[in-house]
């Protein structure tokens, strides 16, 4: 049941799960809440989360799959046994692979709408147009379904194609290869944005200090994205962690995909905010800001049909990233089951571009998977496995698989994923039910 498959290296470990942590969400998203929720005060609680939710669970996570060598399903279900539990624990594998495939129907559709805008940067077709046409472009976009089918179609065939050429050569290579690309194509834009934007509003929107308006509502958000931006709960970083090499140290690499996903997601608000800002722009809340407000501001700077083209490569690259982990912990499954790599990938993401097009035509469809997903079914994903390691597996078999040794920093972990974590969790799910 187990894979002799590892990543070539740490490092590219690190770049494929932070490949996976870093999507749109980190582009737009993250860069938005910080300016809304208090700047510097919000990036503080927001650090706090990622120290007391995310990387205890990450690591959680990682050390399942590496101890189990399998998919989220047979690692969990293996490690269950080996407890002297259930191994119907593997069901909680199988609540993220579910998840993960749902994610990719309505993702791919919103991945495409960034190809169409590479094409549209490389074309032209928004620079030096007027705002309504701009505006009027989205639109457009939004209600021609075949025009849309088109580059989500494309997108998909994309991920099936780098899924379908393995671990090493296909996963393990994209990411060498795409991780550093987004890496520039972020610092070009950040110099840009410095030469053509209003730098300094940028920096006071996203790090002004603004400690009235960390709210309950302010932390539960910190707590939310925390917990959404490392890709838990879906099985993707257990899947990711059967690769990881064995005597790697799993707390010092969760630290360091961290640190690159906040760097990543801030250096974002800052290469965009100081473009708005210069324009008089309002900075609004998800895709208007990328496909509507962003391009306004690039239709009459200098340079900005090149950077624009530069922005939507950036945006497709980090959706490609993280898609190729949505289908990942399914791929790893089937080949459990005698099924190959290619036709197990192709399968999958063949069902995956099915319910894209469901999204593309009914939008209750769209909003539908997404409300269940992050909803309902990350959390609870995120929340059983903090207890499966918590509270499931002995105190000596964890400490055994995660390597952190028995001191200081074990306990204080151990503390954390059994009481901490659990609670943040409970009041994610709780905020994102609009139970509290």
């Amino acid at each position: 049941m187990s894979t002799n498959v590892t990543w070539k290296g740490r490092w590219t470990f690190i770049l494929a799960a932070t490949g996976s942590a870093v999507g749109l969400g980190n582009i737009w998203k993250f860069p938005y809440i910080t300016g809304e929720y208090g700047g510097g005060a919000f990036v503080l609680v927001y650090l706090a989360c990622i120290l007391l939710i995310g990387i205890p669970v990450m690591i959680a996570e990682i050390m399942v799959g590496r101890a189990g060598r399998s998919d989220p399903v047979h690692s969990m279900s293996k490690m269950g046994k080996a407890a002297g539990r259930s191994a119907n624990w593997g069901a909680v594998g199988a609540i993220g692979i579910l998840a993960g495939l749902m994610i990719m129907m309505f993702y791919s559709v919103v991945a495409g709408w960034a190809l169409d805008y590479v094409a549209q940067s490389i074309s032209g077709n928004y620079h030096q147009a007027t705002t309504a046409t701009i505006e009027q472009n989205f639109s457009l976009l939004l209600s021609d379904p075949s025009e849309q089918l088109i580059w989500h179609s494309m997108f998909c065939l994309i991920t099936a194609s780098i899924v379908a050429g393995g671990v090493t050569n296909g996963i393990g290579k994209s990411v060498d290869i795409l991780m550093p690309i987004l890496f520039g194509c972020l610092l070009l834009l950040l110099g840009y944005s410095w030469l053509n934007g209003d730098f300094s509003a940028g920096l006071h929107f996203m790090f002004d200090t603004d400690f009235s308006k960390l709210n309950s509502e302010a932390i539960i958000v910190a707590m939310g994205h925390a917990f959404f931006t490392l890709s838990l709960g879906m099985g993707a970083i257990m899947a990711y962690g059967a690769y990881f090499p064995g005597k790697t140290s799993i707390g010092k690499t969760v630290l360091t995909i961290a640190i690159l996903d906040t760097v990543i997601a801030l250096v974002a608000g800052m290469a965009m905010f100081p473009l708005v800002f210069a324009n008089g722009l309002t900075p609004s809340q998800g895709p208007g800001l990328m496909f509507v407000t962003l391009p306004i501001a690039f239709s009459t700077m200098n340079g900005g049909q090149f950077f624009g083209t530069i922005f939507f490569a950036l945006v497709s690259i980090a959706a490609l990233s993280s898609s190729i982990s949505l289908i990942e912990p399914g791929v790893a499954w089937l080949e459990k089951y005698g099924v190959k790599r290619p036709l197990s990938t192709f399968s999958l993401t063949g069902v995956a571009w099915l319910g894209g097009i469901a999204c593309i035509y009914y939008g209750e469809v769209f909003d539908a998977l997404d409300y269940i997903t992050a909803n309902i079914m990350l959390p609870l994903g995120g929340l059983l496995i903090a207890v499966f390691v918590g509270r499931i597996l002995s105190r000596s078999t964890v400490a055994q698989e995660v390597g952190m040794g028995t001191g200081a920093l074990f306990k204080s972990w151990w503390f954390v994923l059994r009481y901490l974590a659990p609670i943040g969790i409970i009041l994610i799910f709780l905020n994102s039910l609009k139970l509290i």
